[in-house]
């Protein structure tokens, strides 16, 4: 096939309005695909983003029980449309006052009590648990990681529902030391 054959073929296409054409010839193979042009609506923003920001805490104020309620409030007001977030919120505080330690998510990801639905769950409140115990799986990009408890101690509470997403440094379990 010569170029002038494959430019008959083009304008052949084209003329005809054919999205698609293929042609094979004596071990030649040619294909043509032509696009239309899709007009795009023009999308505008539904709202302005909300953005927050605060000083970046030095490492020993992250471990101060002073700063977890602090950090609780202001998720709090950062969220105060949200319901589930603002029950997290309190029960979080309400944590923090009674002294226990809170498993806090590592990552952004979807909360999960087992390591699949027909199993049960790792932990129930009640449980003892070691520093190596795994407590739960946070599932991001398809990737499970496995939480592990980092402490001795009794689970009291449970701040999450299984399936739920989960923001960085949410609380996720509380553990009487």
């Amino acid at each position: 096939m010569n170029l002038k054959e494959i430019k008959d073929l083009v304008e052949l296409v084209s003329e005809k309005g054919l999205a698609e054409f293929e042609i094979e010839r004596q071990g030649f193979r040619l294909r043509i695909s032509c696009l239309k042009e899709v007009s795009v609506p023009a999308v505008s923003p539904a709202s302005t983003p909300l953005i927050v920001s605060a000083p970046i805490p030095s490492t020993s104020e992250l471990t101060t029980p002073a700063y977890d309620r602090k950090l609780l409030k202001a998720e709090a007001a950062a969220s105060s449309g949200s319901t589930s977030t603002e029950q997290a919120g309190e029960s979080a505080a309400t944590a923090a006052s009674e002294n226990l330690h809170t498993i806090k998510s590592p990552i952004v990801g979807t909360f999960y009590r087992a390591s699949s639905p027909q199993s049960d769950a790792f932990i129930k409140i009640g449980d003892q648990v070691d520093s190596d115990t795994v407590v739960c799986i946070i599932e991001a990009m398809k990737l499970m990681n496995e939480i592990q408890a980092e402490v001795s101690g009794q689970v009291v509470k449970v701040f999450v529902e299984n399936g739920q997403p989960v923001e960085y440094g949410q609380p996720l379990f509380g553990i009487r030391v």
